[in-house]
């Protein structure tokens, strides 16, 4: 029998909007790696979570549900192993995320956490914004309509008023950031960090430091508390990166061959760390 029992919670798939594929894929390829290296890993559902019936203290998990995630918060204050920690997951839902990141001198866009049901027309307009995105800001992502990309103050408005139909409570509107955007995964402890652009522009990838890219990757994941990460940056014309999204445990479809081992070994690394104290 494996000395080390590990529950693997999968994302349920109302969190991975057109990435079922993809979040099942990651999960199952470290499970795999897990399982090589000696551990007995036993796969449960969100909703298996939340009815009681993972009895493992080592929970690796890719959930996003809020009662999941409550569940993961009070697994680890009672003294299990939780990667990533639910409190990490939380910290990235839009608005903490945006608290924590702008209140880390991080580099982010500017930024309003709005309700609603509020008038913004004239908020965007004082502070200069036309262009900017509206996102989800009450609980992660579910539907591609959960970001929106608008041109100006009164379409601004209009998604909100579709926001708030949708019973979405609150959003956060970001600055549009013209540049090149780069998506990036990063395990923390390992020296794997992955990084691409999607859509490269004419005339070439932008220039930027790859050594800064990652120093504040790495930082973002560190103050809001996720071991294994991903997300979004703007490369800007004078070479300055700005985070504009960041995820608990993204797919890695990209990398995912490359990821898995290196998550499986950080999970080890802190399951004996764990087991230390």
């Amino acid at each position: 029998m494996a000395e080390i029992k590990i529950a693997g919670v999968m994302r349920a798939g109302a969190y991975s909007p057109n990435h079922i594929g993809n979040d099942a894929a990651i999960f199952n390829l470290v499970a795999d790696q897990l399982r090589k290296r000696g551990c007995e890993v036993n796969v449960y559902s969100e909703e298996q979570l939340v009815s009681g019936a993972v009895s493992e203290h080592i929970i690796v998990n890719m959930c996003r549900e809020r009662r999941s995630i409550s569940e993961l918060q009070r697994r680890e204050d009672a003294g299990d192993l939780v990667i990533n920690s639910g409190y990490g997951i939380e910290n990235c839902i839009r608005e903490r995320m945006s608290r924590i990141l702008t209140g880390s001198s991080l580099p982010y866009p500017q930024s309003l956490l709005v309700d609603t049901n509020e008038g913004v027309r004239d908020r965007l307009m004082s502070l200069g914004i036309d262009r900017c995105w509206i996102k989800r800001a009450d609980q992660h992502t579910r539907h591609k309509e959960d970001v929106s990309y608008v041109r100006h103050a009164e379409e601004a408005q209009e998604v909100l008023q579709e926001y708030f139909l949708r019973g979405i409570g609150k959003a956060v509107i970001n600055r549009h950031l013209d540049g090149e955007q780069i998506k990036f995964y990063g395990v923390c402890g390992t020296d794997f960090f992955y990084s691409f652009v999607p859509s490269p522009k004419d005339g070439g990838v932008m220039n930027f430091d790859a050594g800064t890219l990652r120093s504040l990757c790495e930082k973002a994941a560190d103050v809001l508390g996720v071991l294994v990460y991903g997300g979004d940056c703007v490369i800007g014309s004078d070479g300055s990166i700005t985070i504009i999204d960041f995820d608990d445990w993204p797919s890695f479809a990209p990398c995912r061959n490359e990821a898995a081992p290196c998550i499986a070994r950080e999970i080890l690394q802190q399951i004996k760390k764990h087991q230390k104290k």
